[in-house]
């Protein structure tokens, strides 16, 4: 507390010795006048409601339930024009937690940019772009493979008029004071924008990741695409010297047209090889002729903002959507799961979503049938 005390003091301290220009741009945002500093507040806010229905071998059991899904608050900004930092917290019921922490040196010669904190490792489209712009309510089930945030030192720079970019960095994983001995991860990633203009985007990449935990073992468990749901399938081995992860990924974007992929093949060395793979391809299409943004490599895909707001003679943004994700454990004696989610955005105004998901699950578990439907939906506020 008292060191947060005295951040808070040098912050404030730079902000009244500076004459600042304030404006509200979906958060707020304020600049110095001579655009050395920035700062920039804002948060989310997403609240989910499901109804599910699993049935296994032929017996049926209902559940409904409620969450908030996402409560977090952020600071970012700039310090003299190349360091950038953010702040972010999640508030859950047990309390707050930190999401992203870190620090950035910008235009470092040779180098690029470098970044070291606790952010999102740099692997998959679908991981990399924000909660807030993603497409349906939940992440596919490749994110059950992903890295997310963990503490780490990345090095990243764009090159080609920012058509083609590099990420690598080393991660431990978790946020901890402890030492984790043997704990290392190397994850790196290749994207190109072979096409970048107003009417289309075209995004191909490729990530690697070298995985070793200290405790020599590896657990993956996921559901269908419902947060609340059952977790369906589930893998866990022991004595594990090493997992390997291989990532590629691919967007295109035509108009209010949206088509997005991603494969991963993740391999568990151990006592044995165990091979597993997960994929996901969806499509998207706005019928208010509205488009999807790309933001940059790093943070994929960003916000959509409607031709007319709810309200200023207008109805927003109406979105369909729909997906196929598959993740395959059999290797381990983990199971097949199968889902189909059909979904619906309505985007009052760039700062307010509601969403609807239907997600079909199918799970195949040692000769043990198992089918999931969920109806859910989420009132999302973000700035």
């Amino acid at each position: 507390m008292k060191k947060l005390t005295i951040l808070c003091f040098l912050v404030s301290s730079l902000i009244f010795s500076q004459d600042f220009n304030s404006i509200w741009n979906n958060g707020f945002k304020t600049t110095s006048s001579d655009g050395d500093f920035k700062l920039k507040f804002g948060g989310r806010i997403m609240f989910d409601y499901a109804f599910w229905n699993t049935n296994i071998n032929g017996t049926d059991e209902s559940f409904s339930g409620s969450e908030f899904r996402r409560v977090r608050l952020f600071n970012s900004g700039q310090v003299y024009k190349n360091v950038k930092y953010k702040v972010q917290f999640d508030f859950d019921g047990d309390g707050a937690s930190f999401k992203d922490v870190y620090m950035e040196i910008t235009k470092v010669p040779f180098v690029g940019n470098v970044k070291v904190g606790h952010f999102k490792e740099p692997f998959r489209l679908e991981a990399l772009t924000s909660s807030k712009y993603m497409t349906f309510m939940e992440r596919g089930l490749p994110i059950a493979f992903s890295p997310e945030r963990n503490v780490g030192l990345m090095l990243h720079n764009s090159y080609m008029d920012n058509k083609l970019s590099i990420q690598a960095g080393i991660f431990q994983n978790g946020l901890s004071d402890e030492e984790q001995n043997g704990n290392r991860n190397i994850t790196s990633r290749i994207s190109y924008l072979p096409i970048n203009n107003n009417d289309q985007l075209l995004h191909l990449g490729i990530g690697f990741s070298s995985r070793k935990n200290s405790d020599n073992t590896y657990s993956v468990s996921t559901r269908p695409e419902n947060h609340m749901g059952n977790k369906l399938i589930s893998a866990s081995i022991e004595n594990v010297e090493q997992t390997n992860l291989i990532g590629t990924e691919m967007a295109w974007v035509m108009g209010p047209l949206s088509v997005q992929g991603e494969y991963i093949m993740n391999t568990v060395d151990a006592d044995e090889t165990y091979n597993f793979t997960s994929y996901y391809g969806q499509i998207s299409y706005f019928l208010t002729g509205e488009k999807r943004k790309y933001k940059n490599s790093l943070a994929g895909f960003d916000r959509v903002s409607p031709g007319k707001n709810l309200g200023n003679d207008g109805m927003g943004a109406l979105e369909l959507a729909a997906r196929y994700s598959s993740m395959d454990l059999s290797e381990a004696n983990g199971g097949i799961l199968n889902d189909i989610t059909l979904g619906l955005n309505w985007y009052l105004n760039p700062s307010t979503r509601i969403m609807f998901n239907y997600v079909m699950g199918v799970a195949d578990v040692n000769s043990e049938d198992i089918n999931e439907n969920t109806l859910q939906m989420r009132m999302q506020i973000d700035f």
